[in-house]
């Protein structure tokens, strides 16, 4: 018995060893991938084929990086002030979209009365672009903190919304079944069956949420912004400063991959019991 646990103990050993020498040869692999491009990017500035006016060099993108965190100009703002004040309108709308939306969503996929009421709304609201509340949004809150926050909340709502419906609905009729057979109440059934199963789509939907987010932000700091990365790319753009506009968008981007990474931790741990089944 005990020689039977110490192979089975043996066996898990070696497969994480093993699942981390394959996890570590992914992530050389998407260095190896951005650095690839980086260089070809850099040669193509050097050797003169590409100009340097329209599109600077990975080194000068850089250094105008470096330049950024100590120093205002162009845009009045040093890197952190931008990061703060961008990082202050996204994950607001960005988190006000996941209260609402995801209690909203399953409510809509679990009780056919809710979906019935509800649904009809949303889906005259659901095809309209973010940007287009834009104009209504300045009636209605001005240009200050709270109406950049809706912008991004109106983009990250509706995938919040359509993956908690979908994923509740997904649940197993089985399940139900025989939950309903033991006789578990319906409010029971759908805290403990249906939210669980809809978990893995109801995190699909935050992650399509987080992505928008980011992407709308220009967008958002477009309403008489003085600070954040999105102004800082406009400031950019009107300087004729392409470094400043692609520092920014560097910036969004590692700041959204970071946020990601967050997210697919928060998966793993409220969804152990099925990775680990």
């Amino acid at each position: 018995m005990n020689k039977d646990k110490q192979n089975l103990e043996d066996q898990l050993q070696l497969w994480r060893q093993n699942k981390k020498k394959e996890n570590l040869k992914y992530v050389l692999l998407s260095a190896a991938g951005i650095l690839s491009v980086l260089v070809i990017w850099q040669l193509a500035v050097v050797l003169g084929l590409v100009n340097e006016r329209l599109l600077p060099a990975p080194t000068r993108i850089l250094n105008t990086l470096i330049f950024k965190i100590n120093n205002k100009a162009p845009d009045g703002n040093m890197l952190g002030v931008n990061i703060m004040a961008s990082l202050q309108v996204a994950l607001s709308g960005f988190l006000a979209a996941i209260v609402i939306g995801v209690p909203l969503g399953l409510l809509m996929g679990w009780w056919t009365y809710a979906d019935r009421f509800i649904r009809p709304i949303f889906e005259l609201i659901r095809p309209v672009p973010p940007i287009a509340w834009i104009p209504l949004v300045v009636v209605w809150m001005g240009v200050g903190l709270k109406a950049k926050a809706l912008i991004i909340f109106f983009t990250a709502f509706v995938p919040c919304v359509i993956n908690s419906y979908t994923g509740i609905k997904l649940t197993s009729q089985t399940l139900i079944d025989v939950s309903r057979t033991f006789g578990a109440p319906n409010y029971e059934i759908f805290w403990k069956v249906g939210v669980p199963s809809s978990l893995p789509m109801v995190f699909a939907g935050i992650r399509v949420a987080l992505g928008n987010s980011w992407s709308t932000l220009v967008a958002a700091e477009m309403l008489a912004a003085s600070a954040g990365l999105g102004y800082m790319i406009q400031i950019g753009r009107t300087v004729a400063r392409p470094d400043i506009v692609i520092v920014g968008m560097v910036v969004i981007g590692a700041i959204g991959a970071f946020l990601s990474m967050l997210l697919s931790r928060a998966e793993k741990y409220f969804l152990r019991w099925k990775i680990n089944r």
